[in-house]
Protein backbone atom coordinates (compact mmCIF):
# COMPACT_ATOMS: atom_id res chain seq x y z
CA UNK A 1 0.00 0.00 0.00
CA UNK A 2 2.86 2.34 0.82
CA UNK A 3 4.32 1.83 -2.68
CA UNK A 4 1.00 2.79 -4.28
CA UNK A 5 0.73 5.89 -2.10
CA UNK A 6 4.19 6.97 -3.19
CA UNK A 7 2.94 7.14 -6.79
CA UNK A 8 0.85 10.18 -5.88
CA UNK A 9 3.91 12.40 -6.31
CA UNK A 10 3.65 11.74 -10.07
CA UNK A 11 0.06 13.03 -10.30
CA UNK A 12 0.99 16.35 -11.99
CA UNK A 13 3.01 14.53 -14.64
CA UNK A 14 0.31 11.92 -15.29
CA UNK A 15 -2.30 14.68 -15.52
CA UNK A 16 -0.08 16.29 -18.16
CA UNK A 17 0.22 12.98 -20.04
CA UNK A 18 -3.59 12.63 -20.03
CA UNK A 19 -3.93 16.24 -21.26
CA UNK A 20 -1.33 15.85 -24.01
CA UNK A 21 -2.55 12.50 -25.36
CA UNK A 22 -6.17 13.67 -25.27
CA UNK A 23 -5.23 16.86 -27.11
CA UNK A 24 -3.27 15.05 -29.83
CA UNK A 25 -6.15 12.71 -30.60
CA UNK A 26 -8.68 15.57 -30.37
CA UNK A 27 -6.66 17.76 -32.77
CA UNK A 28 -6.87 14.95 -35.34
CA UNK A 29 -10.68 15.26 -35.28
CA UNK A 30 -10.34 18.95 -36.12
CA UNK A 31 -7.76 18.45 -38.88
CA UNK A 32 -9.91 15.74 -40.40
CA UNK A 33 -12.88 18.08 -40.66
CA UNK A 34 -10.90 21.18 -41.68
CA UNK A 35 -8.25 19.75 -44.01
CA UNK A 36 -9.28 16.17 -44.73
CA UNK A 37 -6.17 14.98 -42.87
CA UNK A 38 -5.24 12.28 -42.01
CA UNK A 39 -8.37 11.05 -43.82
CA UNK A 40 -11.37 13.04 -45.02
CA UNK A 41 -14.62 12.60 -43.12
CA UNK A 42 -17.17 10.30 -44.72
CA UNK A 43 -19.66 13.15 -45.00
CA UNK A 44 -17.12 15.45 -46.65
CA UNK A 45 -15.58 18.64 -45.33
CA UNK A 46 -18.08 20.93 -43.61
CA UNK A 47 -18.97 24.22 -45.27
CA UNK A 48 -17.55 27.33 -43.64
CA UNK A 49 -19.53 28.87 -40.78
CA UNK A 50 -21.74 25.79 -40.31
CA UNK A 51 -22.06 23.95 -37.01
CA UNK A 52 -19.67 21.24 -38.25
CA UNK A 53 -17.09 23.83 -39.29
CA UNK A 54 -17.38 25.58 -35.92
CA UNK A 55 -16.86 22.23 -34.18
CA UNK A 56 -13.77 21.61 -36.33
CA UNK A 57 -12.32 25.01 -35.38
CA UNK A 58 -12.96 24.31 -31.69
CA UNK A 59 -11.36 20.88 -32.00
CA UNK A 60 -8.28 22.16 -33.82
CA UNK A 61 -7.63 25.44 -31.99
CA UNK A 62 -8.94 24.21 -28.63
CA UNK A 63 -6.92 21.03 -29.00
CA UNK A 64 -3.75 23.04 -29.62
CA UNK A 65 -4.46 25.14 -26.50
CA UNK A 66 -5.03 22.01 -24.41
CA UNK A 67 -1.87 20.45 -25.85
CA UNK A 68 0.19 23.46 -24.74
CA UNK A 69 -1.68 23.73 -21.46
CA UNK A 70 -2.66 27.29 -22.37
CA UNK A 71 -5.80 28.64 -20.66
CA UNK A 72 -6.58 25.01 -19.89
CA UNK A 73 -9.54 25.52 -17.59
CA UNK A 74 -11.67 27.84 -19.76
CA UNK A 75 -10.77 25.98 -22.97
CA UNK A 76 -11.54 22.60 -21.38
CA UNK A 77 -14.91 23.91 -20.18
CA UNK A 78 -15.82 25.04 -23.71
CA UNK A 79 -14.66 21.75 -25.24
CA UNK A 80 -16.62 19.73 -22.67
CA UNK A 81 -19.70 21.67 -23.72
CA UNK A 82 -18.94 21.07 -27.38
CA UNK A 83 -18.69 17.33 -26.75
CA UNK A 84 -21.95 17.30 -24.79
CA UNK A 85 -23.70 19.08 -27.67
CA UNK A 86 -22.08 16.71 -30.18
CA UNK A 87 -23.30 13.71 -28.24
CA UNK A 88 -26.88 14.87 -27.80
CA UNK A 89 -27.27 16.29 -31.32
CA UNK A 90 -25.35 13.79 -33.45
CA UNK A 91 -25.13 10.54 -31.50
CA UNK A 92 -27.99 10.13 -29.03
CA UNK A 93 -30.74 10.31 -31.68
CA UNK A 94 -29.26 7.20 -33.37
CA UNK A 95 -29.58 4.90 -30.34
CA UNK A 96 -29.85 4.95 -26.58
CA UNK A 97 -26.58 3.01 -26.25
CA UNK A 98 -23.30 4.91 -26.77
CA UNK A 99 -21.57 1.86 -28.25
CA UNK A 100 -24.35 1.62 -30.84
CA UNK A 101 -24.62 5.33 -31.64
CA UNK A 102 -20.87 5.97 -31.95
CA UNK A 103 -20.90 8.50 -29.14
CA UNK A 104 -18.59 6.80 -26.68
CA UNK A 105 -15.62 8.99 -27.69
CA UNK A 106 -17.71 12.16 -27.30
CA UNK A 107 -18.70 11.08 -23.78
CA UNK A 108 -15.10 10.32 -22.83
CA UNK A 109 -13.85 13.63 -24.24
CA UNK A 110 -16.59 15.49 -22.39
CA UNK A 111 -15.63 14.01 -19.04
CA UNK A 112 -11.87 14.28 -19.60
CA UNK A 113 -12.34 17.96 -20.43
CA UNK A 114 -14.52 18.41 -17.34
CA UNK A 115 -11.72 16.84 -15.30
CA UNK A 116 -9.16 19.19 -16.87
CA UNK A 117 -11.48 22.10 -16.10
CA UNK A 118 -11.40 21.15 -12.42
CA UNK A 119 -7.83 19.80 -12.12
CA UNK A 120 -6.01 22.26 -14.38
CA UNK A 121 -3.20 21.54 -16.80
CA UNK A 122 -0.77 19.63 -14.62
CA UNK A 123 2.95 19.68 -15.31
CA UNK A 124 4.63 20.78 -18.53
CA UNK A 125 2.13 23.50 -19.40
CA UNK A 126 2.08 27.17 -20.26
CA UNK A 127 -0.40 27.67 -17.42
CA UNK A 128 2.13 26.33 -14.88
CA UNK A 129 5.38 27.60 -16.43
CA UNK A 130 6.31 29.68 -13.39
CA UNK A 131 5.73 26.69 -11.07
CA UNK A 132 8.23 24.42 -12.85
Amino acid sequence: MQALNSLQRYSPQMLAVLRIVTALIFIAHGTQKLFGFPIPPGSGLPAMFTLGWTAAILEFVGGLAILAGFMTRPVAFILAGEMAVAYWMAHAPRSFYPIANGGDAAILYCFIFLYLFVAGAGAWSVDNRSKA
